[in-house]
């Protein structure tokens, strides 16, 4: 068909599209391989009545086009309601097909004994350490790669037979981005964590993705470096570029996408892209490397990581104080940021998370809301800045202000709160975790925080806040009876009600956490359906046969 009688079609359709009144939609299925998702067709039949569409028709029909639209790609190899916008599943159903042996004869061919088939392997690398949303099925196989050579071999041959791949670092992750819905092949970025380059004048390290990021702080303490982000214990450079995950520090040194300077990434047909240059700033093309951080593995996956460095502050001090309710403690935080401090770290913990501390650790702090800060800079600066946020904290009903200088107690503290899931455990040790997070604008976070604790403090089940206050980012974990379902149901309806409350008030469904299969329902209402095709289109492109992490980040009610 020539262009002219393209366009003429495609215009046809539209007009005729427009005038109609009854659609019919078939869904059709086909299979080429393993892991194949279903696709949607959608053909609409003319009503014969529609005198526009009739002539459309006959029109079409003179110049022998046709009048079926391009194929609809939608993801329906979920459950329609694991993910979609009326969900309340937590279980993730989809359609999996065995993997052929030819398949595992060509990865075993180059990765010899990195591969295992095992159950137990496989159902551990099914089932993510942190995460409550759980998989109807497994990955099939377990690759671990060596090199990027090795993973660009591995995508190519999963490309070949159209096998599902899962990329896999630390495991810390909490929406479900590990998970093997369709089976498929997990690579495993365990071996891959090798230090490539540290360029101390320009305050830069090239890492492979297996590295965590207290390994790293522990290869560059002794050049007096460090990398600032500081999610969960375990965490990998290179989920936490997949996830654009954050953490305490982030209200100084911003967010996963502010700190990686270039990557390397194994798209979907075994082509290696590289997304930038090592300067520090470009205006050269499409950004490329903020398209990948936060992509979910659905793009593709990264091999290697340039980063941002930062020098080890000359003098720190830990400020503590407590307040009557969190809404008290929220304002402080709020106040401290307009202030014009420049805090290295803004935490709140409300009274339940403190007393989870207290059991946990043995200590005996005040079981109140209680705001934590860091200051950093030179010994005079950080203690002008901690007089400074003593005054707001006395002008907003807090109390008990204590700060600290000695470099084990400072660490202890941070210890403390980097654990506190654990603790929690501790104070519930039957008991399953949902961990969630919301971001409001800052000025939304104290009502944001009221109205979310009224809830959780109402509820039968135990929850603690932490928020890291200076981004206006609060996290809730709702502990629960993993074999009562009434409960499983009462802590989906608390984080539904926080992430609606949220989204009321311009924020967010996830701050830091990304979007996995648990916040995917979430994402029309946030961000509307004009990004989400937005989304889907740039993912078909790169990867047509939905082999990367599908299942993941785009809802499966999204069409094109």
């Amino acid at each position: 068909m020539g262009f002219l009688s393209s366009f003429l079609s495609r215009s046809l359709l539209r007009r005729s599209l427009s005038s109609s009144s009854t659609r019919s939609i078939h869904l059709l299925s086909q299979e080429s391989g393993a892991g194949d998702v279903l696709r949607r067709r959608l053909r609409w039949r003319l009503p014969l009545a529609a005198a526009a569409a009739a002539g459309a028709a006959a029109i079409a029909l003179a110049l022998d086009l046709d009048l079926r639209p391009a194929p609809s790609l939608c993801d329906h190899g979920l459950d329609p309601r694991v993910g979609g916008k009326d969900s309340t599943e937590l279980v993730v159903k989809g359609s999996h097909k065995e993997v052929p042996k030819e398949f595992i004869d060509e990865l075993r061919s180059f990765l010899q004994d990195n591969l295992t088939l095992d159950y137990e392997e496989r159902c551990f690398h099914g089932k993510p350490q942190s995460s409550f949303h759980t998989a109807v099925n497994i990955p099939d196989v377990i690759a671990y790669p060596r090199t990027q050579d090795e993973v660009q071999k591995i995508v190519t041959v999963c490309n070949k037979y159209k096998v599902p791949i899962v990329p896999y670092g630390g495991a810390t992750s909490l929406e479900g981005h590990t998970l093997a819905p369709y089976g498929g092949a997990c690579i495993d970025m365990f071996l891959m964590k090798q230090i490539k380059a540290l360029h101390i004048e320009d305050m830069d390290v090239v890492v492979e993705p297996g590295i965590g990021w207290i390994e790293l702080n522990e290869y560059l303490k002794p050049y007096d470096l460090f990398f600032p982000l500081d999610p969960g214990p375990g965490a990998t450079i290179g989920g936490m570029c997949s996830t654009r995950c954050s953490g305490s520090l982030a209200v100084r040194y911003g967010t996963m996408r502010d700190n990686v300077i270039n990557l390397q990434v194994v798209l979907a047909n075994g082509d290696i892209m590289k997304t930038a240059s090592r300067a520090r700033k470009s205006a050269a093309g499409y950004d490329l490397t903020r398209l990948v951080i936060g992509s979910e593995g659905t793009l593709g996956v990264i091999t290697e990581v340039t980063l941002r460095l930062q020098k080890i502050p000359k003098h720190s001090a830990v400020a503590m104080c407590n307040f009557p309710t969190i809404k008290d403690a929220a304002d402080v935080a709020i106040a401290t940021m307009h202030s014009g401090i420049q805090v290295s770290r803004a935490e709140l913990l409300d009274e339940v998370q403190v007393k989870a501390i207290n059991v946990a650790n043995g200590q005996t702090f005040p079981e109140r809301p209680t705001l934590m800060f860091e200051f950093t800079g030179t010994e005079t600066y950080a203690r002008e800045q901690t007089l400074i946020v003593q005054k707001i904290v006395s002008e907003h009903n807090g109390s008990d202000f204590v700060f600290v200088e000695d470099a084990d107690a400072k660490k202890e503290l941070w210890r403390i709160r980097k654990e506190a899931l654990w603790a929690c455990f501790a104070m519930a040790p039957d008991c399953a975790a949902m961990i969630t997070d919301v971001c409001v604008p800052l000025s939304r976070l104290a009502e944001c925080i009221s109205k979310s604790k009224q809830q959780l403090a109402a509820s039968p089940l135990t929850c603690t806040i932490i928020a890291h206050a200076g981004d206006g980012n609060f996290h809730t974990f709702i502990l629960f009876d993993p074999n009562q379902e009434e409960q499983k149901r009462e802590a989906e309806r608390l984080n539904h009600f926080m992430v609606h409350t949220a989204l009321s008030m311009e924020g967010t469904c996830t701050g830091e956490h990304a979007v996995g299969t648990g916040k995917m329902k979430y994402l029309e209402e946030e961000l509307g359906m004009g990004a989400l095709r937005t989304m889907k289109r740039i993912k078909t492109t790169l990867d047509p046969n939905n082999i990367m992490n599908p299942g993941k980040l785009i809802p499966p009610h999204v069409c094109i």
